[in-house]
């Protein structure tokens, strides 16, 4: 995106904003990735004949990239800003506070130019992961050490079951809601334990809405397009290692979560109940393809672009906010998504933003992106296809599903004019009252995302979402 403004824009569409609607001027897309690991995600190996002996780390067991490797490959793929989250174990915090932290700030000075976050891979009570993304601030290491020593459900040796139950991680949302600067969890890979379509595993999206419900600064979304998505069928591994996000029990489709991909699914549901809640993609990096491993290196093929100024206060408040958008393979590079009533342009707002707008009134939707401008890793510059606006209404408190969502119009290049660098949508369409309006955009001829099989090239398979706009009837 460019340094425009939100109110230039909406003066090409011949519509007038108030200056308080006005972005900050140093606001830009900046690209990111929220889930990578380092060396410090340890393999623990229990000792049999001292069960009840503390199991000691072994560095670089689970991973091993160190931080700095991480964050140069983050440069190196375009990269404005990166978490390190490294998992859990017996003792885990002490470890983060003793070894990780230091390796941590001394890339922050060797590399300025990278936005690096402290956090950890939250070992969910009751779950799976969730990212944790501690705010830049003076205690930060020492906030990491007592969420992780508080709440980690392996922290304790021998395990203690009471550490890994749901009510545990509601604690733990209450206890982060109240810290002077509050971290931001989104969670990892939703549906990574379904055993089928709707079949959810160890998270269903009623969970989340109970998450955002309890902390709604701190949980806030969840990983639309997981990592892992270089994984390739090997002999003598399971189906999960074969397959794009390590999804075993149903696959991902287009390379994005089926909460998000099924259209009126769990991610619909939760916005249709007024949950707001933000969908990233990121590369779960491990270990690289090029030396076995599943994964992708930090923003070589999936990119959480915010819209945010410089600082990593900022960085956090676009998240927060919704100022998001995530796509895979580069298939775009920049996206502005606002929907503006035509008789009350002040009123009108961008992605993240909530309008109050009356049902039937007439909207205009403008959508501008960048295709991308050069060739990706893989060597391809892709193209868009065709882009859906899809809109949401309201649904039941208690359900998984919004059968209100439908893709209002699709539209391909026929649709849109060329201005620049960027290519310009424009539509009009009767507010539908409470809800949301949200975008997908692939490279495909694909009506919905198709399920991934084993083997396939992700490369050929590329999406963008974006986050929504909210509406107020």
């Amino acid at each position: 995106m460019n340094r425009r403004s939100f109110a230039a824009m909406l003066l090409v569409s011949g519509l007038l904003v108030p200056a308080a609607a006005q972005p900050s001027a140093e606001r830009r897309w900046r690209a990111g990735d929220h889930h990578v690991h380092s060396i410090y995600s340890a393999r623990y190996r229990p000792d049999p004949a001292h069960p009840d002996r503390v199991p000691q780390p072994e560095i670089g067991g689970d991973s091993a990239h160190t931080i700095l490797q991480n964050a140069q490959m983050a440069r190196r793929f375009g990269l404005d800003w990166m978490v390190i989250t490294d998992h859990g174990g017996p003792v885990h915090a002490a470890l983060n506070h003793a070894r990780a932290w230091p390796d941590l700030v001394a890339v922050r000075q060797a590399m300025p130019q990278l936005t690096l976050f402290y956090g950890w891979e939250f070992d969910v009570p009751g779950g799976e992961h969730a990212t944790l993304i501690l705010p830049h601030d003076p205690r930060e290491r020492d906030m990491l050490r007592a969420i992780e020593a508080r709440f980690g459900k392996r922290e304790v040796w021998p395990v203690d079951p009471v550490r890994n139950t749901k009510p545990h991680m509601i604690a733990a949302l209450r206890y982060m809601a109240r810290l002077p600067a509050p971290p931001v969890l989104i969670a990892n890979h939703p549906a990574r334990t379904a055993t089928g379509r709707g079949r959810w595993g160890l998270h269903a999206p009623s969970e989340y809405r109970n998450w955002y419900r309890t902390a709604p600064q701190v949980a806030i979304g969840m990983e639309g397009a997981p990592g892992h998505q270089a994984a390739m069928p090997r002999t003598g591994r399971d189906a999960a290692h074969g397959s794009r996000g390590l999804y075993g029990g149903y696959p991902t489709l287009g390379g994005f979560d089926q909460m998000v991909a099924v259209l009126g699914g769990g991610w619909d549901a939760l916005l249709g109940q007024g949950i707001r809640w933000t969908i990233t993609a990121t590369s779960d990096s491990h270990g690289h393809w090029s030396a076995g491993g599943a994964d992708f290196w930090p923003g070589e093929y999936s990119k959480t672009w915010v819209h945010a100024g410089p600082t990593p206060a900022d960085l956090l408040a676009g998240l927060r906010a919704g100022r998001v958008f995530a796509a895979t393979g580069g298939l775009i590079e920049g996206l502005e998504f606002s929907a503006v009533p035509t008789r009350a342009p002040q009123r009108g707002g961008a992605m993240g933003d909530r309008i109050v707008v009356r049902k039937g009134a007439e909207l205009l939707v403008t959508i501008r992106f960048r295709p991308a401008q050069r060739p990706n890793p893989a060597g391809a510059t892709p193209m868009v296809d065709h882009v859906d606006l899809i809109v949401g209404g309201r649904t039941r408190e208690r359900s998984d599903q919004n059968p209100t969502t439908r893709v209002v119009r699709r539209f391909t290049a026929a649709d849109w004019t060329v201005e620049g660098d960027m290519r310009v949508i424009r539509h009009r369409l009767p507010a539908p009252g409470t809800g949301y309006l949200r975008l997908r955009g692939t490279n495909t001829h694909a009506g919905e995302p198709e399920a991934d099989v084993p083997g396939e090239d992700p490369w050929q398979d590329l999406w963008f979402y974006s986050n929504p706009i909210y509406l107020a009837g």
